[in-house]
């Protein structure tokens, strides 16, 4: 592969980033600077570790990337449950967003397995 955005697991990782841009739009207005910046920065973090470790040139470097962005990944889901337990989303985008999330996780380790 000659570019990260031809990883199939970095396209993943910004389709999650706009549906939680989605979810977080509707979130109540004092959250702006709490939990939705912060899921916002959590989802981000997925696909741009992704990019960074593509970039570097040693496969330990690009593994520990990959390890932020999986971590990432679990920062996103327990952010997730919380902004359920408060109402701000529906238990069904919960479930559709944690699959996704659990989706991209298993890519991720995929990925560094083959590393």
């Amino acid at each position: 592969m000659k570019d990260y955005k031809d990883l199939k697991v970095w396209k993943k990782g910004i389709e999650i980033v706009d549906e939680v841009y989605k979810a977080t739009e509707i979130f109540p207005k004092d959250e702006l600077y709490g939990l939705t910046s912060q899921m916002r920065r959590a989802a981000v973090s997925i696909p741009s570790n992704i990019a960074e470790g593509f970039a570097r040139h040693y496969n330990k470097e690009y593994k520990q990337f990959l390890y932020i962005s999986l971590s990432s990944c679990a920062e996103v889901e327990t952010q997730l449950i919380i902004s359920s337990r408060r109402k701000y989303i529906t238990n069904k985008k919960l479930e559709t967003l944690s699959e996704e999330l659990n989706h991209e996780a298993r890519m991720i380790t995929s990925l560094i397995k083959k590393l």
